[in-house]
């Protein structure tokens, strides 16, 4: 075994005893809630999108109601999201399409995910991930920070990122791996103020230049 999967080992040890429970931290009920809230928390907070998706929901939970809203109906409750023209328009384009081709429901496929308005690869691996089980590790820029400053990945992009760590880690690992990541990030690894000397991971294996 390389040094650097050993090392890679020992982070998911360590997070694993620090988060053995990964609750999904934006709030739905079904696959299609779950698209629309992780749409929405492109550039926001999973904290403030969860306090616009009960009013949204309680409007329209599926794509039948939602395209019964206007797109300026959308984007005024959206709003505080950010980016709301295009996150408005692509949420009514994609329930749409949803009705037309897959009869309201949200396909278990990457494919068409990702052919949807507004939605990515990381949309799709995170609704792929945790509304379908299929494994998927969902990079984003927090993840890839934090996979830099662990030397498990030499920080190009997130596309290299993913690779890197899919590489390191086993499949039945990355769905909740890339939870407890986040959550870490959050608690000790913090883009801003941190400090390696403390953190569990950066104490241990964190660069000392690390990516900003």
């Amino acid at each position: 075994m390389s040094q650097k999967r050993a090392n890679a080992l020992e982070i998911s040890t360590i997070l694993e005893k620090l988060y053995p429970e990964t609750p999904v931290p934006l709030d739905h009920k079904d696959a299609y809630t779950l698209l629309i809230a992780v749409l929405l928390s492109a550039q926001c907070t999973d904290a403030r999108v969860n306090t616009i998706t009960p009013l949204l929901f309680s409007k329209a939970d599926n794509p039948y109601d939602m395209v019964k809203l206007t797109v300026e109906e959308i984007r005024n409750i959206i709003r505080p999201c950010g980016l709301s023209p295009r996150k408005s328009k692509a949420i009514s384009e994609l329930s749409e399409i949803l009705i037309k081709k897959h009869k309201g429901e949200v396909p278990e496929s990457f494919e068409f995910l990702e052919d949807l308005p507004g939605v990515g690869h990381k949309t799709a691996s995170v609704v792929m991930a945790q509304a379908f089980g299929v494994p998927a590790f969902p990079v984003d820029t927090h993840i890839h920070r934090l996979a830099y400053r662990w030397k498990l990945t030499n920080g190009k992009n997130v596309d290299q990122t993913e690779k890197d760590l899919k590489r390191l880690y086993p499949k039945e690992l990355w769905n909740k791996l890339h939870l407890q990541i986040i959550f870490f990030g959050r608690e000790h690894c913090p883009a801003r103020g941190h400090n390696p000397e403390t953190c569990p991971i950066c104490k241990k294996f964190g660069r000392k230049t690390l990516f900003k």
